[in-house]
């Protein structure tokens, strides 16, 4: 059922004018017949700047990924948080967010099944414009890069503290759009030597790409209530995104 809700300022990590005028509901859409429930927040007030599509972390769409929509929507973005495991397969411990995410990673084409039908979803919501650039945060992070991978026509790609090895038989061969990369040197899941081949092979594809990597930052630095939540590497790459958003929206 969709809900509506008016946001305030205290959501904002940086104030802009007209934040009153947020709106935020969700919304139904199907993937390959799975229901999926995805989150749209929009400034009323203004033309929207451009979209940003969220991809959640590996425990479904949660007040998180609310959250950070709604932030956008206040910098004067259309923010869309989607839904990869559909409505009624959110996980609710440990042990399902594994399985959840582990099933995409096993199975790359319905990754991109879901990826690709849920963009086409919110293409057809209202304050949705022509030019999207897709971020995503943990899982999502892994799933911005395999998104890029699939050749997803989008203004660019941006991953916080993601997966970053790539998939045997994949490649960024083709990719036309910037990637950038914000990631934490202390990272225990995906380490530096992950992220040096992988701006490696960025390299030699001719893909535009950058990346920041925050000193001492442990895996989920962005994550509020994560025992890794580094407040300086979390403004810090905030501040890289809203750059990356004004350059190519």
């Amino acid at each position: 059922m969709s809900r509506l809700g008016i946001i305030g300022a205290g959501l904002m990590l940086t104030a802009t004018p007209a934040y009153a005028e947020l709106v935020a509901q969700s919304f139904d859409y199907e993937v390959g017949g799975v229901p999926m429930q995805g989150y749209v927040a929009t400034n009323t007030a203004i033309e929207p700047k451009g979209t940003v599509l969220i991809v959640h972390d590996w425990d479904g769409l949660t007040d998180y990924e609310e959250r950070r929509a709604e932030m956008l929507a206040a910098l004067g973005y259309t923010a869309v948080a989607i839904d990869v495991y559909g409505s009624e397969r959110r996980p609710s411990s440990f042990e399902e967010n594994r399985e959840r995410s582990g099933e995409l990673y096993a199975d790359r084409d319905l990754f991109r099944e879901r990826l690709m039908g849920s963009l086409a979803a919110a293409e057809e919501l209202d304050g949705v414009t022509d030019e999207i650039v897709m971020i995503g945060y943990c899982f999502g992070g892994a799933a911005v890069l395999e998104a890029a991978r699939a050749g997803m026509d989008l203004e660019g790609f941006v991953s916080f503290h993601g997966s970053l090895a790539t998939p045997e038989g994949q490649s960024y061969e083709g990719v036309d759009s910037p990637i950038l990369v914000l990631h934490g040197s202390a990272d225990p899941n995906s380490g530096m030597s992950e992220l040096a081949a992988l701006m490696d092979e960025l390299q030699a594809a001719g893909v535009e790409h950058d990346a920041e990597i925050y000193g001492g930052a442990l895996h989920a630095f962005t994550v509020f209530s994560s025992d890794d939540y580094d407040l300086d590497a979390d403004q810090a790459s905030w501040a890289a995104l809203q750059t990356f958003l004004a350059e190519e929206l």
